[in-house]
């Protein structure tokens, strides 16, 4: 499961474009068989994992394959690319960054006015993407249009390591975290059938988790995502939201969803009797595909848990191991309590 988290995480998939990873995943489950899987015209990939027996309750699990980055706007008459985010991007964290653009991955760096021609209200000021441009080395239109068109797609450069004790550094932890954790599960001999979805454009409004859930019909779905954590200086009580080291976050509310008191209350349980370590959310904030999944068709009983993560949606976010490793060991056993527990 940890090769599958850096070699996800090294892949390029921003929203509306994540054939990379859903390729990655196909061939990681070609002659496994367990399983069968569909895409749908979206480009949600469904995947039917056969267990030992059939499921007293139809279960999906999912995690989506996108992640944040840029989009070309407009070339400039020089051929500088202006550009927008694709997904919740502060302009302040691209600026000066190397990124890959189009899917030949040319390199690019973003760009802004230099400090010395900023007025001083303009200093005191945050960034806006207005005021940014993304450099391909390109001297004009022409030459640029040919490597980058309007609606071409930029990412952040991929450079996973491990970063102190048993921490990593990388772009993409949100949503690649959930990937590995998905795709380590169907893997495995489980228990009971589940579905598997590995969604698409969650960072632009859940759209693959609205179409997905609506296919699936599952009674519930454990959703897979990644989350803040601001464990940091300057930071205390509530305000640190999860923190580094302290397992799995199992959330019982954020700006899109009011979780299943029963799944939350049994996540807690089973995690408690395994002496798996875990945390909740203290901060009412953020969201991801439960927001569309939990409402769909005749209501869906979901419950998301996440790897906590600090620098989310930056090239540079930070997980523990330990906490990916808790959350693995989570996963076989709240799918077998859902089964034959009443939750």
């Amino acid at each position: 499961m940890l090769n599958h988290f850096e070699e996800l995480c090294n892949l390029c998939a921003v929203s509306g474009d994540e054939g990379a990873v859903r390729d990655y995943v196909c061939r990681a489950l070609e002659g496994n068989p367990t399983v069968s899987w569909q895409i749908d015209p979206l480009g949600n990939l469904l995947v039917e994992k056969k267990g030992a027996q059939r499921a007293p309750h139809h279960l999906m699990v999912s995690a989506h394959m996108d992640e944040v980055g840029l989009i070309v706007t407009h070339v400039q008459d020089g051929g500088l690319l202006e550009i927008a985010a694709v997904g919740g991007v502060d302009a302040s964290v691209v600026i000066g960054r190397q990124f890959l653009v189009g899917r030949q991955h040319i390199p690019g760096i973003v760009g802004t006015k230099p400090v010395h021609l900023l007025s001083k209200e303009q200093r005191s000021q945050l960034p806006t993407f207005d005021g940014l441009v993304l450099d391909i080395g390109a001297s004009s239109a022409e030459e640029a249009r040919k490597l980058a068109p309007e609606g071409t797609c930029a990412y952040f450069c991929p450079y996973f390591r491990t970063l102190g004790d048993g921490r990593v550094c990388s772009k993409a932890i949100d949503d690649r975290a959930g990937c590995a954790l998905l795709l380590g599960l169907l893997e495995q001999e489980l228990p009971y059938d589940i579905t598997a979805a590995f969604l698409v454009q969650e960072e632009i409004g859940l759209r693959g988790a609205t179409a997905a859930a609506y296919t699936v019909a599952p009674e519930f779905a454990l959703v897979l995502e990644a989350t803040t954590a601001a464990d940091i200086v300057g930071a205390s009580g509530g305000e640190r939201v999860c923190t580094l080291g302290g397992g799995p976050v199992i959330s019982f509310m954020d700006r899109s969803t009011m979780y299943d008191k029963g799944m939350y209350q049994a996540a807690f349980a089973q995690c408690q009797a395994q002496g798996i370590p875990c945390q909740t959310k203290t901060r009412i904030a953020g969201g991801n595909d439960s927001g569309a999944i939990h409402v769909s068709r005749g209501g869906v009983r979901t419950l998301a848990v996440s790897l906590p993560c600090r620098y989310l949606h930056s090239p540079s976010c930070v997980a523990d191991l330990a906490d990916l490793d808790a959350f693995a060991a989570f996963l076989p056993q709240m799918i077998q309590k859902l089964m034959e527990e009443d939750v």
